[in-house]
């Protein structure tokens, strides 16, 4: 599978992260070996918060215009699945698939009334139940799981997450990962924790590339900061056009 062997270069693999067809578009342009949707972005411009807000139905036809206009990889933010039930989680994979999608980020939180951390042991057995519903029908697909250990803080935060990720392996794992880590110690500990390809995720003090290949990172991800970053400059333009009473600023 092509995408996988792209999780174990000399050199890490790094994520265009999009949300619509524009942005796959600038994507393919630059050259990126591989591309992943941002439930973030999709859901902001959609109206809602992330977290599970829109319906997979929402999501599912935004893969499709981006998986249609695009020859590169292309990976799919499910968030938790879209579901706690594994066989319909299973389903929506299975749609994605058809739609041409090589990879798919499942993440151990939910969103309710805030973020909270799933059960460990509980979500593992929700990964191994998914990987067996896939291979029963000869369905390859890079299942990369995400922690979110780090993103929430958790105590004991290394422990915490070796201890994830050795189940998440354990269930049939293809990659880990764990967004929000910065500090090159943590990162250094996570991946020398599993066989398991780590992703990181653009963060203000994350190490530069070259640092993240020489700890051991396979794989970098945008996240939706590119998605904010434009529209920030988006209204600082704009509010320089009402400023100037020009459209000199955009020229």
């Amino acid at each position: 599978m092509k995408f996988k062997n792209l999780h174990n270069q000399d050199t890490p693999l790094v994520i265009a992260n999009v949300w619509d067809v524009p942005s796959t578009k600038i994507a393919e342009k630059l050259h990126f070996k591989a591309i992943g949707t941002s439930s973030a972005a999709i859901a902001a411009i959609l109206g809602y918060q992330d977290g599970e807000e829109m319906e997979f139905s929402e999501l599912e036809y935004f893969v499709k215009r981006i998986a249609l206009n695009t020859q590169i990889p292309l990976s799919v933010d499910l968030e938790s699945g879209y579901s706690r039930n594994p066989k319909e989680i299973a389903r929506h994979i299975k749609r994605l698939v058809k739609l041409g999608v090589v990879g798919i980020n499942i993440e151990d939180s939910i969103v309710t009334e805030k973020r909270i951390l799933l059960d460990a042991e509980d979500f593992a057995n929700t990964i191994k139940e998914i990987k067996g519903h896939l291979e029963k029908e000869y369905i390859d697909i890079f299942l990369n799981v995400r922690t979110d250990t780090f993103l929430l803080g958790q105590e004991n935060v290394i422990e915490e997450t070796k201890k994830r990720i050795q189940r998440y392996q354990n269930a049939g794992a293809d990659g880990i990962f764990t967004p929000c880590i910065e500090k090159e110690e943590d990162i250094k500990t996570i991946v020398d924790s599993t066989h398991l390809p780590i992703n990181v995720m653009c963060m203000p003090h994350l190490p530069d590339f070259e640092t993240l290949k020489r700890l051991g990172v396979q794989r970098i991800s945008m996240g939706n900061f590119l998605f904010d970053k434009m529209y920030s400059t988006f209204e600082e333009t704009v509010q320089t056009v009402v400023n100037q009473n020009s459209f000199s600023a955009i020229f």
